[in-house]
């Protein structure tokens, strides 16, 4: 179902000026396709991914060369927060542009190296946006005596990056309709900049917080990372 609807939103979204890659993390994270804007490529790379996995896939608006193999290591469950670092470090921070990273999981991490907020804090420093499509069974964890806390951990890193967590469980049409309003969001996005009055660039974090006047609910990232790449931000 995944690979389906996954390979459909690919289509439906990218365009001549886009590029995708995908990668796969389970017990490790490995890199199936490389940045290209060759749907069927991205497809078949969907194909391979292994049924007990989890997939996130990222994009930017500009072609990058990619940087080959990701880094792996052997440990016993799901390394998501790693694969997260990996895809906002070593792949999205080093493209300009629209950047979105996508995942497919039920949020639950064991084994990463990393934490999440390593996970969080990658990602912002790569101006990617963050779309988690949880599909859990929420009701396997309770059988088996394991609290469930994937929701919460996938929450703090979507609101920090501007995205947002959707929960489409196993059912087909909630995870097309998901990524239908993924595409929308993605083609409807404003970009606000402003000078900040504080000039130091000293790699603190800072919180952004921007309102409506008429009440709008806004959706956008909690803030940056003062370095000399954000300064125009």
């Amino acid at each position: 179902m995944e690979k389906e609807v996954g390979g459909a939103f690919l289509r439906q979204i990218l365009t001549d000026k886009d590029e995708a890659f995908v990668i796969d993390f389970n017990v490790e994270s490995e890199l199936i396709q490389d940045y290209t804007r060759d749907v069927h490529r991205l497809q078949a790379a969907l194909n391979k991914v292994r049924i007990q996995s989890g997939v996130v896939s990222g994009g930017s608006g500009i072609p990058g060369l990619g940087q080959g193999p990701v880094p792996t290591h052997n440990t016993p469950g799901t390394v998501l927060y790693d694969a997260v670092y990996l895809s906002a470090h070593d792949m999205l921070s080093k493209e300009v542009g629209r950047k979105a990273m996508i995942l497919l999981t039920d949020g639950e991490d064991e084994g990463s190296k990393l934490k999440i907020k390593d996970a969080m804090e990658a990602a912002q420093k790569a101006d990617a946006i963050v779309y988690v499509l949880l599909c859990a069974d929420r009701g396997g964890y309770f059988s088996m005596g394991m609290a469930y806390t994937g929701e919460g951990e996938m929450q703090k890193l979507t609101e920090a990056t501007g995205g947002r967590v959707i929960n489409v469980g196993n059912k087909f049409d909630k995870l097309k309709e998901a990524f239908d309003q993924i595409a929308a969001e993605l083609r409807s996005q404003y970009s606000l900049g402003y000078t900040s009055t504080n000039p130091v660039l000293d790699g603190g974090y800072r919180k952004l917080q921007i309102k409506s006047k008429q009440g709008y609910k806004i959706q956008t990232r909690a803030g940056y990372y003062a370095t000399a790449r954000n300064q125009q931000q």
